[in-house]
């Protein structure tokens, strides 16, 4: 019993967590000075993200044989992604004006800190510049063009065998790494706690409720009724999951757990080549969690300040944050560069507002990641059975559930 805890990454990081929220609330210095166990630890994660999108992809192509399919599941990725972010920006928008959680809220009694960086931020996002700047985007590039010349090559097989062999290392490394989760989930809730403190949820407290239950109800209704519909259950998928979900929880980042993902989303059936597309891609376009929380704050705001949006002004905000919640993907501070330019193009919202956000955002980051996260493997999956590119037999293999193949 004691040799299999002791080998639990489950329980570790939950442990981790734990014991940051503890040190973080009794001894906020020290808990502030852990933030380089949690940025390490993503820092490292990162340097394997690439890789193997890059190896991925190009054993996926060459995999698949036909290249016009690549372009379908590509298009098809990118149509998934626009349907699912607006229905998320929509019911961010409709529980807000139902709940309210802006009404009522002491704006005096939050700390109004320097937002002056946000206040000058341009009401659209540079599509060259989020190329340029999105090192991802580059690789999966990269990535297609390799697989599809590779895949035109006579000495494709010779090649192909040298990248496999990198794969494996490249994941048997990273299997290590991740050894390393509880210590980074430790020091990123430590650092999250120890800075903002507890005492800051208070406030705005009915904001932060909000968010978590909309973004449940999203995944388990909405989500889950794109799991049902292959037949495949919402709940097994979050249990093969739950050490990515952990980690991504202690360090706020969906980034820690990318790799692993796109490893378990082919473990359970998913084409190599539809996960090495759809999730690097997802990564920056797919972003179910920040929609619901962008939409939602935007209104928290109109009804701080007690202000009116009529339809026009609703649809607008919409539009705007179709566009900018895809293109300001991995930019520092993006959030509040998006709220803010949303804020400048309806006139109608104090800017001054998003002072109110800063104190609370980093513990609604970890319902964005998780929900970003969920929704990056779901649709995954989608387009892999949606383009029968799904082995359901791996599936049930991969949840320990007896049954064959449909």
């Amino acid at each position: 019993m004691v040799k299999k805890i002791a080998s639990n990454l489950t329980f570790w990081v939950l442990f981790a967590i734990t014991a940051g929220i503890l040190l973080g609330h009794f001894s906020p210095a020290t808990g502030v000075a852990m933030q380089p166990l949690g940025k390490y630890f993503i820092d490292v994660i990162k340097l394997f993200i690439n890789p193997i999108i890059l190896v991925t992809i190009v054993t996926g192509i060459c995999g698949m044989g036909d290249l016009k399919k690549v372009g379908k599941v590509g298009g098809k990725a990118l149509i998934y992604f626009e349907v699912v972010t607006t229905v998320a920006l929509i019911i961010g928008l409709g529980v807000g004006f139902l709940i309210e959680p802006g009404a009522g809220v002491n704006t005096s009694t939050v700390n109004k800190a320097d937002i002056s960086k946000y206040s000058g931020a341009p009401i659209s996002i540079s599509w060259l510049q989020f190329f340029k700047d999105n090192i991802t985007i580059q690789v999966l590039l990269f990535a297609i063009l390799t697989g599809i010349v590779l895949s035109k090559l006579p000495q494709k097989e010779a090649i192909l065998k040298k990248v496999y062999w990198a794969s494996k290392y490249l994941f048997r490394s990273l299997h290590w790494v991740m050894k390393l989760a509880p210590i980074g989930a430790f020091g990123g809730m430590a650092y999250t706690i120890g800075k903002y403190g507890v005492a800051t949820l208070l406030p705005l407290g009915k904001l932060m409720a909000c968010v978590y239950v909309t973004m449940a109800l999203f995944i388990f209704l909405i989500l889950g009724a794109v799991m049902r519909y292959y037949k495949i259950s919402m709940w097994k998928f979050l249990g093969y999951i739950k050490n990515e979900l952990l980690i991504v929880l202690g360090t706020s980042s969906s980034e820690a757990a990318l790799p692993s993902l796109m490893e378990k989303l082919e473990h359970m059936g998913c084409h190599k080549s539809v996960v090495g597309l759809v999730v690097p891609a997802g990564y920056s376009f797919n972003l179910d969690g920040t929609s619901i929380y962008l939409s939602m704050a935007i209104i928290f705001l109109a009804q701080v300040f007690d202000v009116s949006l009529n339809m026009e002004q609703i649809l607008t905000i919409i539009g705007i944050l179709m566009v900018t919640s895809k293109g300001a993907a991995g930019v520092t501070g993006s959030g509040f560069i998006i709220l803010a330019s949303t804020l400048t193009a309806t006139k109608v919202i104090p800017i001054e507002g998003l002072a109110l956000l800063l104190g609370v955002d980093r513990f609604m980051s970890e319902a964005r990641a998780i929900t970003n996260f969920i929704g990056n493997g779901v649709a995954t999956i989608f387009i892999a059975n949606n383009e029968k590119m799904f082995d359901k037999a791996r599936m049930y293999k991969a949840f320990g559930i007896h049954k064959t193949a449909e």
